[in-house]
């Protein structure tokens, strides 16, 4: 079943977050308005070394006041892809420039209020090209095992959408599923 959308309208609007309010009908006729938060894409990079180590970074998310293990990750700027912002991202957030850029998985993190789009890469690391150069990222970074993951997980030492995504799809990967 279908919702048909009648309309949409901005509420507000930013470089960051947008939201909007659809004039939405139901399939059994009830007409609303819904609210949609449009965000900007995101990339997020899942960078494995020949140790099957992942490489991660240790942050503060003070939205949620918390602290946990997550990929690189970033937003998609108008002019590149999600494959070129990946790359990007990981040597801004980590100093490290990677290899060829393989798509892991695709994911819309909360597709009921938000239109965001996650494009999770899988890459090598190719070489460490010096300290990150966006500072205000990580408390440090680390080469998490991947089978150390499952753990971390369990512990909730990962939970943002992106990360989760991403290093499950690495594990399942890895048992060949």
């Amino acid at each position: 079943m279908q919702w048909k959308i009648h309309g949409e309208r901005p509420i507000y609007e930013n470089p960051w977050v947008n939201l909007w309010l659809a004039d939405v009908e139901q399939p059994d006729g009830h007409r609303w308005e819904h609210h949609v938060i449009k965000l900007r894409h995101l990339a997020v990079a899942a960078v494995v070394n020949d140790e099957k180590q992942v490489l991660m970074m240790w942050r503060h998310r003070f939205i949620t006041d918390s602290w946990a293990w997550e990929l690189p990750m970033g937003l998609i700027e108008d002019d590149e892809t999600p494959a070129e912002a990946a790359a990007r991202e990981v040597l801004e957030e980590t100093g490290w420039k990677t290899g060829e850029i393989k798509p892991l998985i695709y994911a819309q993190p909360a597709n009921g209020i938000t239109d965001s789009e996650h494009f999770v890469f899988r890459t090598d690391a190719v070489e460490y090209a010096g300290p990150p150069t966006e500072r205000n990222e990580s408390d440090r970074i680390e080469w998490i095992p991947l089978s150390d993951l499952r753990g971390m997980i369990d512990r909730r030492e990962i939970v943002s959408s992106g990360s989760l995504v991403g290093v499950l799809y690495l594990l399942l990967d890895e048992v060949g599923l």
